[in-house]
């Protein structure tokens, strides 16, 4: 029963974003004159590797962001036109990343497209085994297989793969990372960190966390360290031969990023005024600076250690200047944590069983409205139903407080096995 229901959850998020979401996207497209085109978050990145790679172009110049938007949007973006776009989708990632696309830069995008889709949604799949792993999370093959169909079924996921970012993964090499740590791997862990640094916003606070963490035992972990800085400077200087000066024009390109998205705003922020929000991020990185340096001896095989892991990522999700529902992938091992001591939580207080209902309903919810939109599609028209497409995102902005808050309220349960010395 358990899994018939995963199996109606999951296909009903695929069903409504097919059948409900997209068409609404396209029918208010279609009013206001709002151009689409690929819509992939890959094709910048792709066409700015393929005119450094082969012709040798700046991927930051005004003149490959024009290009971009033709093929993103299926025209340029007009300034005088008021519903157009304001995100220009310039190419704003560290140059680097041209490394990892250089296979695809002599394909066509339409067969690099399809092959993305099926090697994100292979990661997404991976990565949900590895922080099983991570976490020493025993259970049987059935349970396992649920977790990967509701995986593939949130919208996080979705949404990631719909729009091929590159922040699944990122997801996935993090994931990779910490199953290299939890198995003293250092060297391979220290690669792949570096490697997910092409997102740096989704793996700075992480990167800090460990390295407070190295310091704990500095003669067996500092394998970790020194291949994380050396995979990174080689990076950086592999990234200066293909492009002169690019820190500075990556830099720039973030930059006129959030101005022109009108991002830079945290979930604080956006919850309180930014002056408040941005005292309560600063708040958050303390304590959780705090934490690291408190439990920096413990060993990758304590539950301490998950703990730690799992509070760095939702930080990290609420912290970091944007908000976008495929980061969310992030949250998987404290989710993953909460499940597995879910009953002991619920017996545990009154602020733990409100943080593990409130937690529920964020989670849920959005597979119980797909369902109820993908059932109304059976008996009502389809442009009725798509009045209703907002009913799913009511709670994703607040998945990562309520998981933070479950982290926080259920530490010393989460983390039952005590203290442990590498």
């Amino acid at each position: 029963m358990r899994l018939l229901v995963a199996i109606l959850m999951s296909t009903s998020m695929w069903l409504y974003v097919q059948l409900v979401l997209i068409p609404h996207q396209r029918s208010q497209s279609s009013m206001s004159d709002i151009p689409r085109g690929n819509l992939s978050d890959l094709y910048p990145r792709w066409l700015g590797a393929r005119e450094l790679l082969l012709r040798g172009r700046d991927p930051y110049g005004a003149d490959i962001t024009r290009e971009i938007q033709v093929g993103y949007y299926g025209r340029e973006l007009d300034a005088t036109r008021p519903n157009d776009p304001k995100d220009q989708q310039a190419f704003a990632y560290p140059v680097y990343v041209v490394l990892m696309l250089a296979p695809t830069v002599r394909m066509e995008f339409t067969a690099v497209h399809r092959i993305f889709f099926w090697l994100l949604g292979s990661l997404t799949v991976a990565s949900v085994l590895l922080w099983m792993l991570v976490l020493g999370y025993r259970m049987s093959a059935w349970a396992t297989v649920r977790w990967i169909l509701l995986t593939l079924g949130c919208f996080p996921a979705i949404q990631g793969l719909k729009l091929q970012q590159l922040s699944v993964l990122v997801a996935a090499l993090i994931a990779a990372a910490l199953w290299a740590i939890s198995r003293r791997h250092f060297v391979v862990a220290g690669v792949l960190l570096a490697l997910a640094t092409i997102k740096p916003q989704l793996v700075f606070l992480l990167i800090g966390w460990l390295c407070i963490w190295v310091v704990g035992n500095w003669r067996d972990r500092r394998r970790l360290f020194w291949s994380l800085a050396a995979t990174s400077a080689l990076l950086v200087v592999a990234g200066e031969v293909l492009l002169p000066g690019w820190i500075h024009e990556f830099h720039a390109a973030m930059s006129a990023y959030y101005r022109y998205t009108g991002g830079g705003n945290s979930v604080p922020d956006l919850i309180l005024r930014p002056t408040w929000g941005r005292l309560a991020s600063g708040i958050l990185v303390a304590l959780l600076l705090v934490f690291a340096w408190r439990q920096r001896r413990m060993g990758e095989q304590t539950d301490e250690f998950r703990w730690s892991l799992s509070l760095t990522l939702a930080t990290t999700l609420l912290v970091i200047p944007m908000f976008a529902p495929y980061n969310q992938l992030l949250l998987l091992p404290g989710l993953m944590m909460i499940v597995r001591s879910c009953g002991v939580l619920w017996q545990k207080s009154v602020l733990s069983r409100f943080f593990v209902t409130i937690t529920a309903l964020a989670v849920f919810w959005p597979f119980v409205a797909a369902v109820g939109l993908v059932i109304a599609l059976l008996f009502l028209p389809g442009p009725t139903v798509q009045k209703g497409w907002g009913l799913p995102f009511y709670p994703i902005s607040w998945i990562p407080i309520t998981i933070y808050g479950m982290l926080l309220a259920g530490r010393k349960t989460l983390t039952k096995s005590g203290p442990e010395h590498s």
